[in-house]
């Protein structure tokens, strides 16, 4: 499995490199090298480009020098020895031509990916603005990948490191500032940001379209998809013909919108993202990812259950580093509160996220159940969220003593008419957050049919659940509900996770496509 893995990382970087192998007259870089970048620390460094078949290509860092000469694709690649955190450096390359990158740091460096809740910006981010003025730290870079969408696998993007600071934060993702920021505080050391959140991405966009094509579970999300390609043409001529009628009679025409393109170049098309946002950073050195995601697939919630941890190792083949951290942010709480029990596509995607760390090593969840915004799909406090992920990373990574996991369900016991539950990551007892009862818990019995229950907690890890409505309970759900009234947090302040003790199948169970 190990050598396979490798197989795989060493096939991804291939493929970053060999996306346009066309012989180069001059040395050069990939974008994700530039003035001002981080290089992650105590880890092996891949430098990477293009120059002539032959051509001798020299790099040197921090008293290093590697060599070696431009594949029969025009490709070329060097591995550097671990360096310590530090810095700043210059980082040369030499061929025909010479590069050098200039104020060069080695630190930490985290991929922050997702859809728009990862993508929204620190402009505007509660306390955006304070953040900004504040944003005088030249050991936090940033950078960020545009979004193109393609099936074509791409070996570049347009953009540059920038130095952290208030004329540069603002368009940067507030989550991933705030987790970055909350790293590089605590830990002094420099931290770099990549940013390559696209809003309103679905999962399946992020993954090589080969993987999903292996598994079977995936056929009729890859069927359905195929129908809109086999269809695209005929489509984009009745577009355009549609088009010219209208400016032809001086009407209005079907508007961008309405374009075919927007489809085929989109978030959600199998394989776009990976292709042009993800592949052309595919090699450079990590610490691991923050993820936040799972809006656009709620709608098929228990695909996700195994679809999450397909992207996740498929990342973590591709780069070849092992098992990088990878932490997520569980959905938030978000439309309408309901008077009664219900079923919840959104419930559904959170229980599949939750499932994730079962299924993967150096895995973790921010649960930011009490964060959203019932009108908004976009909760505007980034900065709860970022650290909330970022206690995860210092305590999972960095051996700092800090508690990170919310409370987890663990176990349930029927007694006496009522059910007991157990939990885990409790980290010094409840604390229901508000009212001193213990909030948004719902039972049920053989019929399925929940009613909200009373609680009480009655030991430092569990809750008594009962209803007088259900006499032999044979079920408990907490917070299960798109936006859930719910108040129970651990002492350290986390929200306890979102959970049910049934399989009872949900809204979602039959969804593919």
């Amino acid at each position: 499995m190990l050598r396979m893995r490798k197989l795989r990382a060493a096939a991804g970087l291939a493929a970053a490199l060999a996306a346009f192998g066309t012989a180069r007259a001059d040395v050069k870089l990939p974008s994700i090298f530039s003035d001002h970048m981080v290089l992650q620390r105590q880890l092996p460094l891949n430098v990477w480009g293009w120059a002539e078949p032959g051509e001798e290509v020299t790099v040197k860092f921090h008293g290093q020098t590697k060599t070696t000469k431009g594949g029969d694709d025009g490709t070329w690649k060097v591995v550097l020895d671990p360096v310590e955190a530090g810095g700043p450096f210059e980082l040369a390359v030499s061929g025909k031509n010479s590069i050098t990158y200039g104020d060069v740091l080695v630190g930490e460096v985290w991929i922050c990916s997702g859809q728009s809740n990862m993508q929204w910006s620190l402009n505007n981010s509660i306390d955006g603005d304070l953040a900004i003025l504040a944003a005088k730290n030249p050991n936090i870079r940033i950078i960020s990948v545009p979004q193109v969408g393609t099936q074509e696998p791409q070996k570049d993007f347009r953009g540059e490191w920038k130095v952290a600071s208030p004329e540069t934060v603002g368009p940067f993702s507030g989550v991933g500032y705030f987790f970055g920021k909350q790293l590089q505080e605590t830990l002094g050391v420099p931290v770099g940001l990549i940013n390559d959140a696209w809003g309103g991405s679905a999962c399946e966009a992020w993954i090589p379209r080969d993987r999903l094509a292996a598994d079977a579970k995936y056929k009729d999300l890859l069927a359905s998809w195929e129908e809109r390609e086999k269809g695209y043409e005929a489509a984009k001529k009745a577009y355009e013909d549609a088009r010219a009628k209208a400016k032809a009679e001086d009407k209005p025409g079907p508007g961008p919108n309405q374009d075919p393109d927007g489809l085929m170049k989109g978030n959600a098309r199998p394989g776009n993202i990976y292709n042009g946002v993800l592949l052309p950073t595919v090699g450079y050195g990590i610490k691991g990812a923050i993820w936040y995601q799972g809006e656009s697939n709620a709608g098929r919630a228990y695909q996700y259950r195994d679809m999450f941890p397909l992207m996740i190792q498929t990342w973590r083949d591709l780069w070849g580093q092992g098992d990088f951290s990878f932490y997520w942010v569980q959905l938030a709480d978000f439309m309408g509160e309901k008077p009664e029990p219900a079923d919840s596509a959104w419930a559904e995607l959170r229980e599949a996220q939750t499932m994730t760390m079962g299924r993967l090593p150096n895995t973790g969840e921010a649960v930011i159940i009490d964060i959203g915004e019932g009108k908004d799909i976009h909760p505007q406090n980034k900065s709860d969220v970022g650290k909330r992920l970022a206690r995860w990373a210092l305590a999972r990574d960095y051996g700092v003593k800090v508690p990170c996991q919310s409370p987890t369900y663990k176990s349930m016991e029927k007694k006496d008419g009522k059910i007991v539950l157990t939990f885990d990551h409790v980290a010094g007892g409840f604390r229901p957050f508000d009212v001193a009862e213990p909030r948004g818990f719902a039972i049920a019995g053989a019929d399925r049919k929940f009613v909200w229950a009373q609680a009480k907690i009655v030991g430092p890890d569990k809750v008594e659940v009962w209803s007088d409505q259900v006499s032999q309970p044979e079920a408990v759900r907490y917070a299960w509900a798109d936006n859930p009234v719910c108040n129970m947090y651990s002492a350290a302040g986390l929200p306890t996770t979102p959970f049910r003790t049934d399989d009872w199948p949900g809204v979602t169970a039959n969804n593919t496509r």
